[in-house]
């Protein structure tokens, strides 16, 4: 029987790659798309490989229509149709208020965050559907607390585009429960990724952590379980969920 086939956009660090770990431990062979961290998606793709896992780095900026088509066309030659899409990439920008904001900038974190996670989906969609001739499949879409929490005084552009992907994930659960697909989101709190530097703001995560009623920041492996559980069997009767992963923030 052939292994299950995941693709992880935004797969190379944080949420993404241990996400990749868990699921190629569980014998999935998994698709690890980045967009500029060659070196370290082809080092997460070795690990897998001496771990007896099945694992192929592709490179993509999925705010770009022809590159996210040219990833999906690599993964269907090198591995085969995908069964399970995770809607992990996405960006933050610097802090900034709303008035101090760009055009520029906002463009730029719809056109990631958003369109193209609507894109990677629509892909997805398009080989796992019955409907388009497929067995089915599973897409989980990273949100963000921050959806519901709006990320004042620090990125509200950000918690914008992470509302935006908690709508698609409802609309879109409904409309492809019929052909086989079950699609869930998963919404982090705050936690110990990369991410919170690429916005300039390093130690974000533990200067905020006595918000969190824990009192702790999350680990990118305690978003992983969440994500791998949907993706599994054990969640057959689960779509159209967004699970919070906050440590009750």
């Amino acid at each position: 029987m052939n292994p299950p086939i995941v693709l992880i956009t935004g797969g190379s660090r944080g949420i993404g790659a241990a996400t990749a770990l868990l699921l190629a431990g569980r014998g999935f062979a998994v698709a690890i798309n980045y967009a500029r961290q060659a070196d370290t998606a082809n080092a997460l793709v070795q690990r897998i490989e001496a771990e007896g896992g099945r694992a192929i780095a592709v490179q993509a900026d999925v705010g770009d229509e022809a590159q996210v088509l040219a990833m999906y066309a690599q993964v269907d030659a090198k591995l085969g149709r995908i069964s399970a899409l995770v809607n992990n990439a996405g960006i933050v920008d610097v802090k900034a208020r709303v008035d101090e904001m760009s055009v520029q900038r906002l463009e730029r974190m719809m056109r990631i965050n958003v369109v193209g996670a609507f894109v990677c989906a629509r892909e997805a969609v398009k080989r796992m559907s019955t409907r388009h001739g497929g067995s089915g499949g599973v897409i989980v879409n990273l949100s963000s607390a921050a959806a519901r929490l709006g990320s004042p005084d620090q990125y509200i552009d950000y918690a914008a585009s992470k509302g935006a992907i908690d709508t698609l994930t409802m609309g879109l659960a409904k409309e492809v429960a019929e052909e086989g697909i079950r699609v869930n989101g998963v919404r982090p709190g705050l936690i110990d990724t990369e991410i919170h530097a690429s916005g300039g703001m390093p130690e974000r995560a533990f200067q905020l952590a006595h918000t969190v009623p824990m009192k702790r920041t999350g680990t990118a492996e305690e978003v992983a379980n969440a994500i791998v559980w949907l993706l599994s069997p054990e969640a057959s009767y689960v779509t159209g969920a967004t699970l919070d992963v906050s440590g009750g923030r």
